[in-house]
C-alpha cells in the first residue's frame, strides 16, 4: 500500500476529504469548497484542475441567472483512491501507536 501522491498534498487531502463526506451524487459550490478548505480562487482552480485530471472529481460549470457556478464532485474512482489514501495512512498511524516486542512504544532515536 503505497501514498497516493495526487491526494496527498494537503489542499487536495482536504478537498476529496470534503468531497467524500457528500452522498454520491451530491455537488459542493467552489465557494463553498473554498471556504472548507481555507484556499484562494486561484489555489483552489488549480487543486481542483488536477483532481480532474486524474478522473478524482468531475466539475460542472453552469449559468444560475447571469453569474457563472461551478459545482465539483467526487467521482467513484476519486472515492475508491481516497479510501485507498486514508488506509495508507491510518497504517502510518497504526504502526507508530503499536508497541514493539519489549512491549515498550517506539520512540525515535535522536543522534547524540
Amino acid at each position: 500500500m503505497a501514498a497516493d501522491e495526487i491526494i496527498h498534498q494537503s489542499v487536495r487531502l482536504r478537498i476529496m476529504a470534503a468531497l467524500n463526506s457528500l452522498e454520491r451524487r451530491e455537488m459542493l459550490e467552489f465557494s463553498r469548497l473554498k471556504a472548507i478548505v481555507s484556499a484562494t480562487d486561484g489555489n483552489l482552480g488549480a487543486h481542483i484542475d488536477t483532481l480532474a485530471r486524474a478522473g478524482y472529481i468531475d466539475v460542472e460549470k453552469l449559468f444560475v441567472g447571469r453569474r457563472p457556478q461551478t459545482r465539483i464532485k467526487a467521482t467513484s474512482v476519486g472515492r475508491r483512491a481516497f479510501r485507498g489514501h486514508v488506509a495508507f495512512l491510518r497504517k502510518i498511524l497504526d504502526e507508530a501507536e503499536q508497541p514493539d516486542k519489549r512491549g515498550q512504544r517506539r520512540t525515535r532515536q535522536r543522534p547524540l
